[in-house]
């Protein structure tokens, strides 16, 4: 079942889940591409993150003089605050003349890369310096919230099982981010008004499928092997494919602007590729005031009224072709800017007496 997996890491708080190198090179040259500069001269903070496992360290620590950064920050989590049965500090720790045992075990760490430390004539990951922090790197602690002032772009993975409090802290200090998250966050009552809004938005990949497999993230040894969706790479490493995921952020891409094509409604109810629209036509809902199209190609071009389209329109979605009018009630009260009919007294989408899954409503731009 699509996000199950990460359903079950939020309900055990099993956070541990690394991002692939070439996913984050991919969504950040797309920001790259639609504007060369967008890091120049920018404090980027990578939160949440393990320096000395994550990806998000190596790849801007690596393009550092490339995207002309100001400043890179890491921070990590301490050990004992994230439920590891097994664990042993990095050569790179222990080696290190500031190495502590304890500290190890209960601070969290701070990198940071701001010169050319050891006089190589280049800023890169080998001039990275650490410390450890004096509390155990938690995002809401005031010593990494100063941090968050401090940068002007905040990129990570957060744990799944703190995502709503995470996007919550980055909005409220008005940063510019690009995080992972599922296909479900889009109708959380705390993220949806901000994608309405325009004040967010889903990344170049996002609940899509690449070469077959779902977006794939690394997982600890001790990660249980069970599942079709786990496997062990050539590496000798866990990993874990997982359905319904992808970046959230509120940096500019190309992806974005780039209109569905589309057909008229008499075209998709005589071509469509769709037994629920080919000769038969679209239906209306029973409590909105509102047509289904349950696949973001059977969207009609001509057709100027609210629709009701499936959450994973978002991925689509181009603000220069359609409006976000709202969503169903039951994403939270309000939500449908109108379109409910009360009387009704159900808030899931329904047709023709069935309840169906939750809808976002859009319009045509004239």
């Amino acid at each position: 079942m699509a996000n199950s997996k990460l359903t079950s890491a939020k309900n055990a708080k099993n956070d541990e889940f690394y991002t692939q190198y070439l996913d984050i090179e991919k969504e950040i040259n797309a920001y790259l591409e639609y504007d060369p500069n967008v890091f120049k001269n920018k404090t980027i903070l990578l939160p949440c993150d393990d320096p000395e496992w994550s990806n998000f360290t190596k790849y801007f620590a690596q393009n550092f003089e490339r995207f002309g950064l100001k400043k890179l920050i890491s921070t990590s989590y301490a050990v004992e605050s994230k439920r590891i049965n097994e664990w042993e500090p990095t050569l790179f720790e222990t080696e290190s003349p500031q190495y502590d045992a304890d500290k190890s075990r209960t601070n969290g760490k701070i990198f940071i890369l701001d010169s050319d430390s050891d006089g190589s004539g280049r800023c890169d990951i080998n001039d990275l310096q650490w410390k450890y922090l004096d509390g155990d790197g938690d995002f809401r602690s005031n010593e990494v919230i100063k941090l968050r002032d401090e940068a002007d772009i905040i990129c990570t993975n957060p744990p799944f099982s703190l995502w709503r409090d995470f996007l919550a802290w980055i909005i409220e200090a008005g940063k510019k981010f690009c995080i992972i998250g599922n296909v479900n966050c889009v109708t959380y009552k705390e993220v949806f008004p901000l994608i309405k809004d325009s004040k967010m938005w889903t990344g170049t990949r996002f609940n899509r499928r690449v070469n077959g497999e779902n977006m794939t993230f690394r997982v600890p040894d001790n990660y249980p092997l069970t599942g079709t969706e786990l496997y062990v790479g050539p590496d000798g490493k866990k990993y874990i494919s997982v359905a319904g995921t992808g970046w959230f952020t509120n940096i500019e891409h190309g992806r974005r602007h780039q209109p569905l094509q589309l057909m008229t409604m008499a075209d998709n109810i005589k071509y469509s590729k769709h037994k629920e629209i080919k000769g038969k036509g679209y239906s209306r809902y029973d409590n909105y005031d509102a047509i289904e199209v349950p696949y973001s190609d059977a969207i009609p071009s001509d057709f100027d009224s609210p629709m009701g389209v499936p959450i994973t329109f978002l991925d689509k979605f181009c603000p220069e072709q359609f409006e976000i009018l709202g969503a169903t009630e039951s994403e939270g009260i309000g939500f449908s800017n109108g379109l409910w009919i009360s009387t009704s007294g159900v808030a899931q989408p329904m047709v023709s007496g069935k309840r169906i899954y939750k809808r976002i409503f859009i319009r045509k731009k004239q």
